[in-house]
């Protein structure tokens, strides 16, 4: 994953993934594999897939060229409460594109250094199903 800032501001981390080195065939499937992943971990709680691309597409919206697909997985790794500023950078999620050729994945930096290496892993790992 290359780690990069969107916008000049928001730290992201990014991958492209070739759907020639996944087994992963469409949006729906890299979501089932990270929901796995999810559900698997016992302080982190699933929250929704958000459908961006028909939220978009709904609305009227601008979708750019070549975008096939887009969701998010939304989730909380929520280990621990310290004070009320803490809720702005939570719940956490990674967003799925379909490009057609591959997928792009990607996630804002959590402020939790134990979150930013499972949802790095949980990313990499996807190349792994092939």
């Amino acid at each position: 994953m290359k780690q990069t800032l969107l916008m000049e501001r928001y730290p992201v981390f990014g991958m492209d993934l070739p759907k020639s080195e996944t087994s992963c065939e469409s949006v729906d499937d890299i979501m089932a594999a990270l929901k796995a992943r999810i559900d698997a971990h016992p302080k982190v709680a699933f929250i929704a897939i958000f459908d961006h691309f028909a939220h978009t597409t709904a609305i009227g919206g601008t979708i750019g060229e070549g975008i096939r697909d887009a969701r998010n997985i939304v989730f909380c790794f929520g280990i621990a409460l310290p004070n009320a500023h803490v809720l702005a950078v939570r719940p956490r999620s990674i967003g799925v594109a379909d490009l057609g050729d591959r997928f792009h994945i990607a996630f804002m930096e959590p402020p939790m250094e134990i979150a930013t290496r499972e949802m790095e892993a949980w990313c990499k790992a996807l190349a792994d199903r092939a």
